[in-house]
């Protein structure tokens, strides 16, 4: 499959931090961008993005999905947000394989030890944001499915931790909102569009803090 998102450069900042015995790779983005807002709602969380944010989540979605020792970081709080996303409290945003086994609570203290960090330029192949079939996605209705994207809120940010599979399950919405929005929204300016990425096991935990929720990313230009 072609996709543009394969031909792009994301600058990031790369570093290292040790911290009770472990050590932890964190990528985040070298420049916040200028637009960009996530929120945190009852039933999940709401990111508003332009075309340059767009880029960089989908840039930093297939990092995650194919970097299982990586902690992928887009500091989102101190960017502008969009009316859609003008309420409640700001949160970043940090996406991690699950089989790092990192603890959302402490994050706080990892991202207090990231420093100025090392430059380095991202590129992806056109698979990072792979079509699956229709039978996986069924797949993820069935009871004995484990492999959901999980989510929790700590110091000011949504972490978001799922395996390859459940990353690349969500992944073509995320690859068409970044590719296919901004000329989406040139034609149709008042017509809404989004990726609606789900989030835990509706069937198992429907009342659960963390149960089934919703990542919903609506572009605004």
């Amino acid at each position: 499959m072609v996709t543009r998102l394969a031909e792009r450069e994301w600058q990031v900042l790369v570093s290292t931090v040790g911290l009770g015995g472990r050590r932890y790779r964190v990528v985040r983005a070298a420049r916040p961008p200028a637009f960009a807002g996530l929120r945190e709602g009852p039933l999940g969380a709401q990111l508003c993005v332009d075309k340059h944010s767009a880029a960089m989540f989908a840039m930093a979605w297939g990092l995650a999905a194919r970097s299982p020792h990586t902690i992928v970081y887009l500091p989102l709080r101190a960017s502008a947000a969009a009316d859609p996303c003008d309420w409640g409290r700001p949160l970043d945003l940090v996406l991690v394989h699950h089989s790092l086994a990192f603890p959302p609570s402490r994050w706080k203290e990892v991202r207090a030890r990231l420093g100025a960090g090392r430059p380095h330029t991202v590129t992806l192949p056109a698979g990072t944001w792979p079509s699956r079939p229709a039978a996986d996605h069924r797949r993820t209705w069935h009871q004995e499915y484990r492999d959901h994207l999980l989510w929790s809120v700590a110091a000011d940010t949504m972490v978001l931790t799922g395996s390859r599979e459940a990353y690349e399950l969500r992944a073509e919405q995320v690859r068409r909102l970044a590719e296919d929005g901004p000329a989406y929204r040139a034609q149709e300016p008042d017509l809404h569009y989004c990726a609606e990425i789900a989030m835990g096991a509706w069937h198992r935990f429907p009342h659960s803090r963390n149960g089934h929720s919703e990542l919903h990313v609506q572009y605004c230009p």
